[in-house]
């Protein structure tokens, strides 16, 4: 007879833990079969050395990353999925604001994972975890080379133990302060004498009662068999035994039956003798309707026309007439008594003065002689410099002189911009079309290349700038002729590997590949299974590297009419995508208002304002951190991202166009870092149409390539002095230039 393995818990619930207990234990189990059958049950406790409440956020940090991650990743097999889950647990908690209340001490994280899935068992512990398998009464332990190395830690090598489990078998994750307080031979006899949840209760009782304090984790697993049942006996149907069975129900009590229907007849010619009296009473109050005198019909009077004119006339004039005087009247009390009373005005101006000297005030407080409230008390300083800023425009519109409220407002503003991490930085410009090429730059990528390529919308054309040489050459014009086929008008950019891609106004994907350095390349039509189903509404494009060596990529399309982001697997021969695409949200939805889109790995994009990034078909797990500025800028509403990170590390940039700054985020946990704008008051960001990200190197700030109307220009991320006369837009020029002929 088959059987099953079910898996019994014993685990003291978290109501239940000492106060000062750091612990995490963390059970899922799947309700989709297909994760039951990949990924198995998932059983998880986080320890910690450090004691106390943050201590345990720390744990349910590292808890929730193990499991968000290793559910998510879909790459390989359980052992690597366990190993890349707790990497990236690692590097999440070194950047996390728990980080600090674990202390200097090296490693105080410990993590102990079970997986199970159908007969097979895998176990990992890293650092302070402990794990005890028991099988037929005989109590083994998993020895782990690395047990001081615990999280965070700059080198993570979890080892992996695989094998199989039968029934009866118990696997332990327990805390090192618990088995060094109780033992080992306390540990076995709980196992084999109790049931999961009453050994789990008993240790962790056992644990306090010899006053123990600290980590208690105890997390107790048994495998216990479900027999298939099988049904031997056949039913059999069900005779009435009474011989009276099925004849209509009769009262037990004599004349009951008789009783009931003179009553119910009774109620029912009740009923009908109602009916007739209000039948009657209705004929009767019409007939005395009918019985009562009318009026006639009155004579229609006919009036001249001329009459109706000469009374029309006269109601105009005598209307006109009305409004004069109203009119008159409004102005004579507008003109003798209209000027403000002279108390009021004094009023005004006192109040002023005092919002000007409570501005003076807030601001000395902040930053004065030996004083510097934004590097020492950033939280006093932002409620004072709030208060000082309401306060300075108060008294600017109480009728404050502006030579008098100004310089105060600019002290105010200057420390408000340095509190919430605003960096002026300059842009030089790289490139500059000529006037007379007549171009409308509308979108910007790095090419295959490293050299910056170009959409012009008013010439149908896409540009490769040459740096260097100040050339800018034509790849793709509309009406050109490649590939046996007619190139339209382009419409969107992307970059895959060692491709260009290029879609036209009649969704006609094209690839461009460079052939040299010199910027020379050839171009062909790329196959892409139903684009020309995707109608004029599709809003962006991207691409993620599936194998570098082979130059294969995912190709990703969001596609308002299908409500959904497309995404396409190449072929093996990568000459196209051959296969019907693959919607990566987990359900339809409105899509219209995505602005841009990133991919890392993850799908960033600009969604009505807001950068979400998509996990799964949903966002979850990651929130964007406001700069925290809005009494001076108002609420972000961002239109652009781009990166130079990978996956899941370094920074992500947003461009907001309302107040043409760049907001700098983690892409780990979206917490705020840094915001830019331009050096001196430039407005150069206000014709922001496209951008990339160029990744520093060696420690380096990253730079923004970004494109104006007309030209290529390139701004450094760090604070920095501008010169006089320097330029922080497109308007100053690197040396005009115009398009050369098609290569």
């Amino acid at each position: 007879m088959a059987h099953r393995i079910q898996m019994k818990l014993g685990v003291v619930p978290d109501a239940e833990q000492a106060p000062d207990s750091p612990d995490t234990a963390l059970h899922v189990e799947p309700r989709v079969g297909a994760q039951t059958r990949t990924k198995g049950h998932l059983f998880l406790l986080v320890t910690s050395r450090v004691p106390g409440p943050r201590a345990r956020d720390a744990t349910a940090l590292v808890a929730d990353s193990i499991r968000s991650e290793y559910y998510y990743d879909e790459s390989a097999g359980i052992r690597v999925c366990l190993v890349k889950s707790i990497q990236v647990a690692n590097k999440r908690l070194t950047h996390a604001r728990e980080r600090g209340a674990l202390g200097n001490t090296p490693g105080p994280i410990g993590v102990g994972i079970a997986v199970v899935r159908d007969n097979e068992l895998y176990v990992c512990t890293v650092g302070p975890a402990e794990a005890y398998l028991s099988r037929g009464a005989r109590l083994s332990t998993l020895p782990d080379p690395h047990r001081d190395r615990g999280l965070p830690s700059n080198d993570v090598e979890p080892d992996v133990w695989r094998g199989d489990i039968n029934v009866g078998d118990q696997l332990m994750l327990v805390s090192p302060n618990v088995v060094a307080a109780l033992g080992p031979d306390a540990l076995k006899d709980a196992l084999v004498t109790l049931h999961p949840q009453s050994a789990a209760e008993q240790l962790t009782a056992r644990f306090r009662a010899g006053s123990g304090t600290g980590s208690d984790g105890v997390m107790i697993i048994e495998a216990a068999e479900i027999a298939v049942s099988r049904a031997g006996v056949v039913p059999v149907p069900v005779r009435p035994a009474e011989p009276l069975a099925g004849m209509p129900d009769r009262s037990p009590i004599p004349l009951a039956d008789t009783v009931a229907g003179g009553f119910a007849a009774a109620q029912s010619s009740a009923r009908w003798a109602r009916g007739a009296v209000g039948r009657t009473l209705y004929r009767m109050l019409v007939r005395v309707q009918d019985a009562l005198p009318s009026r006639g019909v009155p004579r229609r009077r006919v009036t001249a026309l001329s009459a109706r004119r000469e009374t029309q006339r006269r109601a105009a004039v005598a209307l006109l007439s009305m409004v004069v005087v109203v009119g008159g009247l409004g102005a004579a009390v507008f003109v003798l008594g209209g000027r403000q009373p002279l108390g009021s005005a004094i009023a005004t101006l006192d109040s002023a003065q005092g919002a000007l000297d409570l501005a003076r005030r807030d601001i000395n407080r902040v930053i004065g002689p030996g004083i510097d409230l934004v590097a020492n008390d950033p939280s006093q300083a932002g409620r004072l410099l709030t208060e000082a800023l309401n306060a300075i425009r108060t008294a600017s519109s109480g009728g404050i002189p502006a030579g008098t409220a100004e310089p105060i407002r600019t002290k105010i503003v200057a420390a408000i911009d340095r509190l919430y991490k605003m960096a002026d930085v300059v842009s030089t410009p790289l490139f500059s079309f000529s006037g007379d090429a007549g171009v409308d730059l509308g979108a910007i990528v790095r090419g295959p290349d490293g050299a910056p390529f170009v959409l012009d919308r008013k010439t149908n054309a896409v540009y490769r700038i040459d740096l260097a040489g100040k050339k800018a050459t034509v790849i793709f014009r509309a009406g050109s002729k490649a590939a046996g086929a007619t190139e339209s008008a382009p419409h969107l950019l992307g970059v895959g590997g060692r491709d260009l891609l290029m879609v036209d106004a009649k969704n006609v994907v094209w690839r461009w590949r460079p052939a040299n350095t010199s910027g020379k390349g050839t171009i062909t039509r790329v196959r892409v299974s139903g684009a020309a189903e995707w109608g004029n509404d599709v809003i962006a494009i991207g691409t993620f590297i599936r194998d570098s060596e082979a130059n294969l990529y995912n190709l990703y399309v969001v596609d308002p009419s299908e409500q959904q982001i497309l995404a396409y697997s190449p072929a093996a021969d990568g000459s196209g995508f051959p296969t019907s695409p693959t919607p990566r949200l987990s359900a339809p939805q409105d899509v219209s208002t995505i602005s841009d889109m990133y991919i890392d790995g993850d799908i960033w994009v600009a969604d009505s304002g807001q950068v979400l990034r998509l996990v799964g078909g949903k966002a979850e797990g990651w929130e964007a951190e406001t700069p925290g500025d809005e009494v001076l800028r108002g609420k972000p509403a961002y239109r652009l991202l781009a990166s130079g990170a990978p996956r899941r590390e370094g920074t992500i940039y947003a461009f907001d166009p309302q107040n043409q700054r760049v907001v700098a985020l983690s892409k780990v946990n979206g917490t705020y870092i840094a915001q830019y704008r331009l050096a001196e008051g430039a407005a150069g960001w206000g014709d922001l149409r496209g951008w990339y990200v160029e990744p520093g190197v060696a420690g380096e700030p990253d730079a923004l390539v970004w494109i104006s109307k007309t030209g290529v220009n390139r701004a450094l991320l760090e604070a920095a002095t501008v010169a006089p006369g320097e330029s922080g837009g497109p308007e100053g020029s690197a040396g005009a230039a115009s398009p050369a002929a098609r290569q």
